[in-house]
């Protein structure tokens, strides 16, 4: 297997519907949490409109997907993107992953990354995922980890939020079969 951990059947993945899109902006209202999301791809505060942007941009995108996670209930408990989705080189990016803040710590977020290694392993039959963490965000770091991704590189060049300067993970997940 390619996680670390067993996962738990908490949550589903489906296809980002507008109905999800007040989620995501509930999620991202603090500042710091939307910049450590989106890394100012997006306009603080998130608005209804730029979502609606994204889920258009990305629906037209022959290789890239937005997926919601559903929780057993089936609401909205996080939101992740796959995107550039290369079938020579087998890989395909992680990005725009976000959950609840009211459920994190519960194992939420890997089981969500770890649907989404899955989905791009036994579905896309891609050999590696990649993301971007920031060195800010040990939680985000340490839930990859768990599923079973490695940093890569750490890069140079700062990315400035406020008064703080932060630094990126290059980090990647490898299908061992």
């Amino acid at each position: 297997m390619f996680f670390k951990e067993r996962m738990m059947d908490m949550l589903r993945l489906r296809p980002f519907k507008i109905s999800d899109i007040p989620y995501i902006l509930d999620w991202a209202k603090e500042e710091r949490i939307f910049t450590m999301w989106c890394a100012n791809k997006f306009s603080y505060p998130l608005t209804e409109e730029q979502l609606m942007q994204y889920k258009e941009t990305y629906d037209k995108e022959e290789n890239a997907w937005s997926f919601t996670a559903l929780d057993e209930s089936g609401t909205p408990a996080g939101h992740l993107l796959m995107r550039n989705a290369d079938y020579e080189k087998d890989s395909v990016h992680f990005g725009f992953i976000i959950m609840n803040p009211e459920i994190r710590g519960r194992g939420y977020g890997k089981e969500m990354v770890f649907l989404a290694v899955k989905y791009a392993f036994e579905i896309l039959k891609v050999k590696k995922a990649t993301l971007v963490v920031f060195d800010r965000n040990g939680a985000a770091h340490n839930c990859y980890y768990a599923v079973g991704f490695t940093d890569v590189r750490l890069r140079e060049e700062p990315f400035l939020y406020k008064e703080e300067t932060w630094y990126l993970y290059d980090m990647e997940i490898q299908n061992k079969v």
